[in-house]
């Protein structure tokens, strides 16, 4: 059995659970590749309903829900409970950490990333996303990120501090609106890098990995390159004297 077909297998399990059991459940915390996967079965699904759910507007790994279709539930109400925020302080003095020393200290104490979302840094620590289940070790084990001493503490997912975006607005002029030169555009990238970047699986349309350098983009789409970051194209326009289309991009950083 393939690495994708494993990963199917579990989120069919999870739908069928759901249907036979009649009660809520979820997956494990899905980073793009994965939640496209979900999202081919998503659309089979009659009598379950399902959703993706990061536990914030914009996150980038989710969980899929999944209620039955006839209970008189919203999506908050199916999601309540699933996700919790463990708040991590390091000293003042001490160096900046990020992203990665989080992650790496975390999956250093055998966590499985499946258990865990999105990390968002703040120049006092951070706030990562984690499921109920494992709060208690963290909170007890979770001591140092890095080279760093931390404490940490559970609190609830409304106070989620989610850190005040920056955008760059990014006008240039493409000859079509295909993946890999938007890419190229919003992360100045090559275009052969930026196709390259597509083929790998590491670039997504609106939540779904795209393979495709040829795809399609239309106004309005994000983009989102793993480890560069996220853009938006938020305008199309005329053409220029040479004929090449005129696009703002929204670009995160």
């Amino acid at each position: 059995m393939t690495r994708d077909e494993l990963i199917l297998s579990r989120i069919e399990d999870k739908i069928r659970q759901c249907r036979d059991g009649y009660y809520v459940t979820a997956t494990g915390l899905l980073d793009s590749h994965e939640q496209a996967l979900a999202r081919s079965i998503m659309r089979r699904s009659s009598d379950v309903r399902t959703f993706l759910y990061g536990g914030y507007e914009g996150a980038d790994r989710r969980m899929l829900v999944c209620f039955p279709a006839d209970i008189p539930m919203t999506e908050e109400e199916a999601a309540e409970g699933l996700l919790a925020v463990l708040r991590v302080t390091k000293p003042a003095i001490s160096a900046k950490l990020t992203h990665r020393d989080y992650l790496g200290s975390l999956l250093g104490l055998g966590i499985d990333r499946s258990v865990t979302g999105d990390i968002l840094v703040r120049s006092d620590g951070a706030d990562i996303i984690i499921v109920p289940e494992i709060a208690d070790f963290l909170v007890s084990e979770y001591t140092q990120a890095g080279r760093t001493h931390i404490s940490a503490e559970v609190v609830p997912l409304e106070e989620l501090c989610v850190p005040q975006t920056h955008i760059e607005i990014i006008r240039d002029t493409v000859p079509s609106c295909r993946l890999d030169t938007l890419v190229s555009s919003a992360f100045r990238l090559s275009r052969a890098k930026a196709a390259e970047a597509i083929r790998a699986g590491i670039v997504s349309v609106d939540h779904i990995e795209c393979l495709k350098p040829d795809a399609r983009v239309e106004e309005g789409s994000s983009i989102v390159l793993r480890g560069k970051g996220k853009a938006v194209l938020r305008e199309t326009g005329g053409e220029s004297r040479k004929g090449r289309i005129w696009i703002v991009i929204e670009r995160y950083i």
